[in-house]
């Protein structure tokens, strides 16, 4: 099972969107920041073939501006 953190801005004026967005998909959890317009993203997904499928669609919102991994695991 896959698991990966992720900094993850929106774009301008996006913030809400995104948090929605990000809160509607299915493997994530996400922890918006208080002070500024950047959300921690935690996924995981019961294997790779899951994750990979959930990578693209999160490279894909429109209310998404940069995605960037801090941390993966990968527990087999």
């Amino acid at each position: 099972m896959p698991i990966l953190s992720y900094l993850v801005l929106p774009q301008d004026g996006a913030m809400d969107q995104l948090c929605s967005d990000l809160s509607n998909m299915e493997y994530c959890e996400i922890i918006p920041a208080d002070n500024q317009e950047v959300v921690v993203l935690v996924t995981d997904t019961p294997d790779e073939k899951v994750e990979k499928t959930l990578q693209e669609t999160l490279k894909n919102l429109p209310s998404l501006q940069s995605l960037s991994m801090t941390y993966g695991h990968n527990a087999v």
